[in-house]
């Protein structure tokens, strides 16, 4: 089978150590199910990959890709949660199990043909949404989700700020947020962005930007660039939550401001699969599709990996193998 493949990592020139090539077509072990890949999706945890963050070197070669729906053996459709732990390691929350993974760290991904995963991981793919769409959900999806009202418990009528409102993430959790009834405001570099934002729903503004009000709470995965602004937008007693730092891990933490006004900082990673059944099921009450940006095919990966690098997208690039 084809796939696309990371060989080697570079942290300057990620792309020059993916390559798209002919792979072994993957057989099932006990617990696992093989599943044929319909559509895929491109994760910036691929580029991670790329750049050896988070991935040893001896993991590799790795077939990239974190998200997947497609067909079983038996002619099933679903979606692949993932996340892949152990519930009961983690306290009844696969996120929590030390040893948790994500699909494409300890087992090939999904940008292939064919992916083989654990059984417990697969949900039946709702009628409603194209193979496309519902490729794009268990990681950026899944991730906002469970930041929001897992983590976070927002509720109708809450204020959120979302910093950034282009990538996967972010665009998930403005299009959740306001379909959950609360007012959302969205920062964005570029008038472009910003319009996609009021598009989703949210009430734009431009980075670091005054808002009209505090708000409850503010989506953070962009870090020290933002840190700052979203501590100032909050109100007494709001929180952050973060689910990454893609501009720098280590701001000025302002703990001054943090405990005068009894501000909440909160981390969430990934989402477990019955988040992700329960974000399913969410869309599917609400009518709600994601945003694809474009749909590719393998030979294209690597330019929808430099568009995603370069942050010339909005929403989600999906793969068709």
């Amino acid at each position: 089978m084809r796939a696309a493949v990371a060989v080697s990592q570079d942290y300057d020139h990620p792309l020059d150590g993916l390559q798209v090539q002919e792979m072994p077509d993957p057989e099932p072990g006990p617990g696992s199910v093989k599943v044929h890949v319909r559509a895929a999706s491109l994760n910036m945890h691929d580029v991670w990959t790329l750049r050896g963050v988070g991935h040893p070197a001896e993991k590799l070669p790795r077939i990239l890709g974190c998200d997947v729906a497609g067909v079983t053996d038996d002619g099933r459709e679903v979606v692949v949660a993932s996340v892949i732990g152990d519930p009961s390691a983690g306290g009844g929350d696969e996120t929590l199990d030390p040893r948790r993974t994500l699909v494409s760290e300890n087992i090939d991904g999904a940008l292939a043909e064919q992916i083989v995963v654990p059984e417990r991981n697969l949900i039946d793919k709702p009628a409603a949404l194209s193979f496309e769409e519902a490729a794009c959900l268990p990681t950026a999806w899944g991730t906002a989700f469970r930041m929001l009202f897992t983590r976070a418990g927002v509720r109708p009528g809450d204020r959120v700020l979302v910093q950034g409102a282009s990538g996967g993430v972010n665009s998930a959790a403005i299009t959740l947020a306001v379909a959950a009834g609360a007012r959302v405001y969205a920062t964005a570099r570029t008038p472009e962005k910003q319009e996609y934002a009021r598009s989703l729903g949210a009430i734009p503004f431009a980075s670091g930007g005054r808002l009209p009000e505090r708000v409850e709470v503010v989506v953070d995965n962009v870090g020290a660039a933002t840190w700052a602004h979203s501590l100032r937008c909050l109100k007494p007693g709001g929180l952050v939550v973060t689910c990454g730092a893609t501009t720098g891990g280590a701001p000025d933490p302002e703990l001054n401001r943090v405990f005068y006004q009894q501000l909440r900082v909160i981390g969430s990673t990934g989402a477990t699969r019955g988040e992700v059944e329960s974000l399913l099921r969410f869309m599917a009450d609400r009518d709600i599709h994601p945003h694809i940006d474009r749909v590719i095919g393998l030979d294209e990966v690597k330019d929808g990996f430099a568009a995603m690098i370069a942050g010339e997208f909005l929403g989600k690039i999906v793969v068709t193998p």
